[in-house]
């Protein structure tokens, strides 16, 4: 990290701070460094300029990088040092950020004390959550930790689940529904997205000739908080904004659960897995990571689906999963070396192993739906759940709980739900076994 720069700073908010023309930029650059005749302040306005023909008034970060590495910036810094007279900051300007073009309706948010206040918190409080400066990843004990985090096995490479504490997961679920749910993702995603759902995913497969469905590796986790940070600013957040919404929806794994890591997967899944986690990232686990991973993942639908229209394709994304289907046949190989290029282009990782092919002729699962003549739910899921409620009506819902659900009865009240939304006559056969069960 670079050290920071009084000097440079002081001038990009004496810049910020008045008219944008050259001869203002001069007057307050002199001022800021407390030297009238300084003809290399005048150098640096042409620049900034030059370089913003606009005021960067969201940006204040980014002039500050152009004016520190600015050549007449750094070359009167060093006549400076070698006269034994450093440059010092003579009058400190306090320019505002403003929020640059909102193409969305998100609530607009110009100061760190505006961000603040729309979550309801202080400025420090906003600071200790957002913990830009990870120091939580340092902290030996779990007492100053947001998250708890805990290992799921799994086939291959096991998965970490990091669920916030209740009061950042309160300030984070104001930020899914005030901020994010404004925003809009690409018409291909249909997992987490309001109106849309692992149905409405599956109907733009149906009747196919081929399906082709792909596995995106650690998706949240390949997340990066660059992606999440380039996110908000492109709704037009000023930097710090910005910066301290990136703080509060990513997280650092600290290193005691990196090394807590369980069996599973091959040395390369699990090298990338502690890679990903070991920097900021998406949190699975927190409820604005699903509909930050929608977000950050527009050019990988948009590039997708630009493919999918040049092979005569139809193409969705549920969460992780990539599906591929046309009714006049695919070429698999071709499609996955070109699906593969686009997803490493993109940060992603295909799972090389979860890669399906089928054909008309045998069960098409999108989703985790039967799509070959309209979508349902496969006859054994039906099956077993048909069993469990007759069970539990039979012998009481006690002897079919062998997983443990904390909810069991939420649990079962779920899956027939989904039957019900996907296939509403076996649905309601479902609901009235589970209304004769005896809680």
């Amino acid at each position: 990290m670079r050290e920071p720069d009084a000097v440079a700073a002081a001038l990009s908010a004496a810049f910020l701070d008045g008219p944008w023309t050259t001869p203002a930029l001069t007057d307050r650059g002199r001022r800021a460094v407390g030297r009238p005749r300084a003809r290399w302040v005048g150098q640096l306005a042409a620049r900034v300029l030059e370089r913003f023909p606009r005021p960067p008034s969201d940006a204040p970060r980014a002039l500050d990088a152009f004016v520190r590495g600015c050549a007449p910036y750094a070359a009167a810094r060093a006549a400076a040092a070698r006269a034994g007279e450093p440059l010092r900051v003579a009058h400190l300007a306090t320019a505002t950020t403003r929020m640059g073009r909102n193409r969305s309706r998100a609530p607009e948010l110009d100061t760190v004390a505006d961000l603040a206040g729309f979550l309801g918190l202080e400025v420090g409080q906003l600071e200790w959550f957002a913990d830009v400066r990870r120091f939580q990843v340092r902290a030996g004990g779990s007492a100053l930790h947001h998250y708890r985090a805990r290992w799921v096995a799994k086939r291959g490479a096991p998965r970490l689940l990091e669920v916030p504490r209740p009061r950042l997961k309160a300030v984070q679920r104001e930020v899914l529904h005030e901020v994010l749910d404004r925003l809009e993702v690409h018409d291909a995603a249909h997992g987490f997205v309001a109106g849309r759902s692992a149905l409405t995913g599956a109907w733009d497969h149906v009747l196919a000739r081929t399906v082709v469905r792909f596995d995106l590796e650690g998706f949240f986790a390949s997340v990066p908080a660059s992606a999440v940070y380039r996110c908000f600013r492109s709704t037009g957040y000023p930097e710090p904004v910005a910066h301290l919404l990136t703080g509060l929806v990513t997280h650092v794994t600290p290193l005691r659960d990196l090394r807590a890591v369980p069996d599973g997967g091959s040395p390369e899944e699990r090298f990338r897995l502690r890679r990903n986690l070991s920097r900021a990232h998406l949190p699975q686990g927190a409820p604005t990571s699903p509909a930050l991973a929608n977000l950050c993942a527009r050019g990988l639908d948009r590039r997708l689906a630009g493919l999918a229209r040049a092979v005569g394709a139809t193409y969705t994304r549920y969460a992780d999963d990539l599906t591929f289907s046309s009714t006049t046949g695919l070429h698999p190989a071709r499609l996955r070396r070109a699906v593969e290029a686009v997803v490493v282009d993109e940060g992603f990782t295909l799972n090389r192993g979860k890669t399906r092919v089928r054909g008309a002729g045998s069960r098409q699962l999108v989703t985790g739906l039967v799509v070959n003549e309209r979508p349902n739910v496969p006859r054994e899921e039906f099956d077993r759940l048909k069993a469990v409620l007759h069970n539990c009506v039979q012998h009481g819902p006690g002897t079919q709980d062998r997983d443990g659900h904390p909810d069991f009865r939420a649990h079962l009240l779920a899956r027939v739900s989904r039957v019900e939304h996907v296939n509403p006559a076996k649905g309601r056969r479902l609901r009235r076994s589970f209304e004769q069960i005896r809680w």
